[in-house]
């Protein structure tokens, strides 16, 4: 049972950054090759808006790859159906393994899954579920010694947010002492103004109850990413953390959020980089998020991630970038 009795309270919004030593930490990927050299691994099931093939996790194990992702139909007519874990060679051709429906978890909708292959060798996807009929959102857990053994695991709820605040999308990584969580936090205050969102910190000995540590990344007022902020990748490696992170400057922007940098300051949390953002679509209206990254060493780095395609569904893509 996660601990976490509310959510934290947000530090001051973060400050711009522009300084040129901080704009490309190793393993950041060039926006120019990123979509220009990219492949397509999954296309939505159907090519309109609102069909969404995307929010990729990835795991390279013992020279396999493991890709999580969320397939979704527009609203009203399902939304986030399934999160589907899928295995490949190349890591551009994927064989679905598991597919896992929102009614396993009494949800209305399903978003981005977190895919974790733990030290100790068990799998773990965190699952982002909307209770029906609001706009809360809470985090379950499935574990189990294999891939396909997520299938018949038992959820548990480990980020159940609050009745003031929903918590969604992951992003969860091990620093060889412990682990750290960073998910999406939307104030439920307002219900017209839930797609608000700051991007929250947590630890935790074992990955399964969290403590909150505070506001890693909010919105800067003003700028592309006002609206809300959502992490995506975290590289904990190097000299110097960095992250990228998903933000909209408005709520005409949900959905189609574009993708900025962040690195680590002094006090815990995260600055953004620069007054724009460094990727996204070039197709109307631009989407381009939920990036995940999988460094295979040597300065080679599979990236995957999900975009607006001309005809406005969401196709999920992968590109190899050297650093």
């Amino acid at each position: 049972m996660c601990t976490l009795g509310g959510v934290p309270q947000p530090r001051e919004r973060s400050p711009r950054v522009s300084s040129p030593a901080l704009a490309h930490p190793p393993g950041v990927p060039a926006a120019d090759r990123f979509w220009a050299d990219a492949v397509v691994v999954l296309e939505p099931e159907d090519p309109r808006p609102g069909s969404w093939a995307g929010g990729p996790s990835a795991q390279f194990v013992d020279g396999t790859w493991w890709l999580a992702y969320r397939l979704r139909r527009p609203v009203g007519e399902g939304r986030g159906i399934a999160n589907v874990v899928a295995r490949s060679a190349d890591g551009v051709h994927f064989t679905p393994v598991v597919a896992i429906g929102k009614d396993g978890f009494g949800a209305e909708s399903l978003e981005r899954p977190a895919l974790v292959h733990t030290p100790e060798g068990a799998w773990r996807l965190y699952v982002s579920c909307a209770t029906p009929g609001t706009k809360h959102w809470r985090v379950d857990l499935l574990e189990a010694a294999s891939v396909e053994g997520l299938a018949t695991a038992t959820p548990r709820t480990v980020l159940p947010g609050s009745a003031t605040a929903a918590v969604k999308d992951p992003v969860v990584r091990h620093d060889g002492r412990q682990w750290h969580l960073w998910a999406s936090v939307h104030p439920l205050d307002d219900p017209d103004a839930t797609d608000r969102m700051t991007t929250e910190h947590a630890t935790s000995p074992d990955g399964v109850t969290w403590q909150w540590r505070g506001t890693a990344l909010a919105g800067r007022d003003g700028a592309w990413d006002a609206r809300g902020v959502r992490f995506a990748t975290v590289d904990l490696d190097g000299p110097r953390a960095w992250a990228l992170y998903d933000g909209r400057a408005s709520a005409g922007e949900n959905w189609e959020e574009r993708t900025g940098l962040a690195v680590a300051d002094a006090d815990g949390g995260f600055a953004a980089v620069g007054d724009e953002p460094l990727l996204q679509s070039p197709h109307a209206p631009s989407g381009l998020r939920y990036a995940d990254h999988v460094d295979l060493g040597d300065g080679v780095v599979r990236w995957f991630y999900e975009a607006t395609r001309a005809d406005g569904a969401h196709e999920l893509r992968t590109v190899l970038l050297t650093r």
